[in-house]
């Protein structure tokens, strides 16, 4: 038999292993393991009618306790809170589980496979609250995924707040109003230990005294980098953001809601001035801005939203100039909430975009399509739902997230569908290429199929979770190779297929009649399996089978074992270090908690949308059937924001780190005095320089009219009075240019010359070295930008 692997060993890796929430195997409190019984009779023979426990006191799989997992030879799973078992005798091939309440135990003989312990799911680590009496009174803060967010209760007097991250001024539309509470989400964080100050601002945008709390000792995770995308990116990173979670080095960032979508500007090298969300997107596509930039979705923003859509099947698109043309774009959520509705993204020629923490409902044809000659694409921690109702098997929509047509080096992680039809198609029959693709960590609640359907490519499926996927999981045709590893199938009555053999065989061609694929099946979890379940491996029947069941994750398959129709071969790609990552792959048994805890599946809080999978209306948590109420709930979902605080204005993030980009930059706010290396605006929203690069001696004010800087308004100035200065130092040259009122013309003295211009702004290349601006004539100052000298 196979050697039993011992729960004892087990045990001291917990005790000895770090503290980490995603590897979620710390336990509270495990029953008493007899060891002198500790030992597995390798002799022994399993008959052929292995014995199950008679008396049954083992419970359903509950997320929320910890809970002793018992992994038969079948796959399938038993389950026992560890509160309720005293202790676990292990005899030769016997396992005894002898619970609390003194009944009778549960004897399994000969027909255990593991035994593991998890811990409940976890539900992420608060920091330390300072909230005095007076103050802002901060209810919940967490640190996440390269994030850390903060909520209180609104305060009586306050126009808006200043929010300080590690002393450094966050931007402003980082901070959201709720009917009921207030919101902060600080992003572009690399992992550690973070802290934050709140402080009311009244309507004078002063900083209200005695209001200020605080929270320390917030901890930041950084989002998992493992897959083929990262692998071939190296220490380049997918997106915007640096492979540590900062941003890369001259990143922008732009904000997009739904008042916002249209009017964001930036200038593009080659296209001008763009405004609106899709035209800067098509500005990029002339290939001859590489600046990084994220796209920061915050609340709902609908299709009606929009600028316009380039692609009128899906929505926006993202489109290179040529194949596999570097993009560095990030599109991004803030907070639980954030959500486009009535559309989806198109990727075509596109490398170096990245998708992350916002959900995708009813889109126009697939959520996300990476159409044609993509590379490097991350998809993670998003909130897949169904598309447009076409009826029939398009009921639910079309794709979710589909990629075809030599798209190469993709990792999907972290993600959840919600009860998707047709989840991911990988692959056409058009690929001239291998092409290299990553599963892992994602949450197929409910779905029907295609988790993911791969032809011709290479794929590697792990640690997911299949939870009452209704018709298959993991189908492979058309001469695929696809490794399934350490994967969770619950309620799966076809966990894995390939075309024309083994289970579809049985059945009435899934698969339309294609030539199979190979599978490589290691380390999955079958558990709550119907009568209906099946799962042929090699091993049972070698001609025709759904997947080669290897003794060891490095097994390679051998050149002989061949589908039964197409006679194609399993690639072995798995096992060759030149074309696989580093990756550290959890225990099966471990990953329902992991995917559906803190740091799990999907946005961050799992969303603010809920739903429960249950019988009703002839649609019940393992059919396959649309849920009416549930598509129902999508068209009317409706968002609880009710204001973003600086919406319209300018961001202060640029990046600091050390990635690609044209342009260089720097976090701005709090306590830092060195000059950025790239491009910073400095405005006075607030009452106070957005840069703590500048220090300003004088008086403010917001009624003297409104500056246009970059299409976005500013009603905050500086008054350039006698007895006004605006100091800073710069470390190198730079080109500085001074914003004015938009009724007004340049004037201003800079290091006591008087400088005029005949526009509302003023640009001059500074040297390296300690400035001063002073009034020339009576002015106003809304805005100062250091920008790289070229």
């Amino acid at each position: 038999m196979k050697k039993i692997q011992l729960l004892l060993t087990l045990l001291l890796c917990m005790v000895f292993a770090s503290a980490d929430a995603q590897q979620n195997r710390n336990l509270v409190s495990t029953p008493q393991i007899d060891k002198k019984l500790c030992v597995a009779d390798e002799n022994r023979v399993l008959g052929t009618d292995p014995v199950n426990p008679s008396t049954g006191s083992n419970v359903a799989m509950n997320l929320n306790k910890n809970q002793m997992r018992v992994t038969l030879n079948t796959n399938d799973v038993k389950y026992y809170n560890t509160e309720s078992v005293s202790s676990v005798n292990i005899n030769g091939g016997n396992i005894t589980v002898n619970p609390a309440n003194g009944n009778a135990a549960d004897v399994y003989e000969g027909n255990v496979k593991n035994l593991a312990f998890a811990k409940a799911k976890d539900g992420g680590q608060s920091g330390d609250i300072d909230s005095p009496a007076g103050a802002v009174q901060i209810s919940e803060s967490k640190g996440w995924l390269e994030s850390v967010y903060a909520k209180w209760t609104p305060y009586s007097g306050a126009e808006s707040y200043n929010v300080y991250c590690n002393d450094k001024k966050i931007d402003e539309q980082l901070i959201r109003l709720y009917p009921s509470f207030v919101r902060a989400d600080v992003l572009g964080l690399a992992a550690g230990t973070y802290n934050l100050k709140v402080v009311a601002v009244d309507k004078d945008g002063n900083e209200i005294a005695g209001s200020a709390s605080t929270v320390s000792n917030l901890q930041v995770k950084n989002y998992s980098r493992e897959g083929f995308a990262h692998f071939h990116s190296k220490s380049v990173g997918v997106g915007a953001y640096n492979n540590d979670g900062t941003l890369k080095k001259g990143a922008k960032v732009l904000y997009v809601t739904a008042k916002t979508a249209k009017t964001i500007s930036t200038e593009v090298k080659g296209a001008g001035t763009c405004t609106g969300i899709q035209a800067i997107i098509d500005g990029y596509q002339k290939g001859e801005d590489k600046t990084p930039i994220t796209f920061r979705f915050i609340g709902l923003v609908k299709k009606d939203n929009l600028d316009k859509v380039s692609s009128s099947s899906e929505g926006l698109q993202i489109k290179g100039k040529s194949e596999y043309s570097e993009m560095n774009m990030t599109f991004e959520g803030v907070g639980d909430d954030a959500t486009v509705h009535g559309f989806g993204f198109l990727c075509r020629y596109a490398k170096g975009v990245e998708f992350r923490n916002f959900a995708i409902m009813r889109c126009m044809d697939d959520c996300i399509s990476l159409d044609t000659r993509n590379a490097e694409i991350w998809i993670h921690n998003m909130d897949f739902f169904y598309g447009p109702n076409g009826g029939g098997d398009h009921a639910k929509g079309d794709g979710t997230v589909d990629l075809k047509d030599d798209s190469q080096y993709l990792t999907f992680s972290y993600n959840r569908f919600w009860d998707t039809g047709k989840s991911s198609l990988c692959g056409m029959k058009s690929e001239t290429q291998p092409n290299y693709i990553t599963y892992h960590h994602n949450w197929f609640d409910h779905c029907d199929s295609r988790c993911p359907r791969v032809r011709t490519m290479s794929v590697h499926v792990w640690n997911n979770y299949f939870d009452y996927v209704a018709k298959y999981g993991v189908g492979s045709t058309t001469g695929s190779s696809v490794f399934v590893e350490n994967n969770y199938f619950r309620g799966t009555n076809r966990p894995m297929m390939s075309s024309q053999q083994g289970t579809d065989a049985t059945g009435d061609g899934t698969f339309s009649g294609e030539k199979g694929g190979i599978i490589k099946s290691f380390g999955n979890v079958f558990a709550e399996n119907s009568k209906y379940f099946s799962f042929i491996t090699y091993q049972k029947n070698n001609s025709s089978f759904d997947a080669y069941e290897a003794s060891s994750r490095d097994e390679q398959i051998p050149a002989s074992v061949k589908t039964l129709v197409g006679g194609t071969s399993y690639d072995n790609f798995d096992t060759n270090s030149s074309l696989m990552y580093s990756y550290a792959a959890d225990a099966a048994e471990d990953v329902p908690a992991i995917v559906t805890g803190f740091y799990g599946a999907g946005r961050i809080n799992h969303g603010d949308f809920t739903w429960t999978f249950e019988d009703i209306d002839g649609h019940n948590s393992a059919s396959y059937a649309y849920d009416a109420k549930l598509g129902s709930a999508l068209d009317n979902y409706k968002t609880t924001l009710v204001k973003v605080y600086g919406e319209g204005g300018s961001s202060t993030e640029t990046g600091s780190g050390s990635g690609s980009g044209e342009t260089g930059g720097t976090e701005t706010g709090g306590g830092s005095t060195e000059t950025p290396e790239g491009t910073v605006l400095c405005t006075f929203t607030g009452k106070t320089p957005s840069s703590s690069i500048f220090t300003v001696t004088g008086n403010y004010s917001t009624s003297k009219g409104t500056a246009t800087i970059d299409g976005n308004i500013y009603d905050t100035c500086v008054k350039m009075e006698s007895s006004t200065s605006i100091d800073f130092t710069l470390s190198e040259s730079k080109k500085v240019t001074i914003y004015f009122a938009d009724t007004e013309t340049a004037s201003i003295k800079i290091d006591g010359t008087k400088k005029k211009g005949s526009e509302s702004s003023y640009t001059e290349t500074l040297a390296a070295g300690a400035h001063k601006l002073t009034k020339a004539d009576s002015r106003n100052v809304f805005g100062i930008k250091l920008e790289p000298v070229e």
